[in-house]
């Protein structure tokens, strides 16, 4: 590989804005702000809004359902097999 070219690649702790959850992993992303992590050390600090913890598809939740059984009756209603 080439020197000087390539981001640096370190651990990084990202933080669920939505849910306070944090997790540790690598990444190559920059940050200005930093925190301390479980083993007493200061990583970058990345924010975000959306994570496994707070996404409804990894949470069960079930957003917008009533909407979209609505088009599937009424698509069902107009183009369905007729009796």
């Amino acid at each position: 590989m080439k020197k000087g070219i390539h981001p640096e690649y370190r651990d990084v702790v990202f933080l669920d804005t939505s849910s306070d959850f944090k997790f540790l992993t690598r990444s190559t992303v920059a940050s200005k702000e930093t925190t301390i992590w479980e083993d007493g050390k200061e990583y970058p600090l990345v924010k975000v809004e959306i994570s496994s913890a707070s996404h409804p598809f990894y949470t069960g939740a079930k957003g917008h359902v009533g909407a979209q059984a609505g088009r599937v009756e009424r698509f069902n209603r107009l183009y369905g097999k007729k009796k």
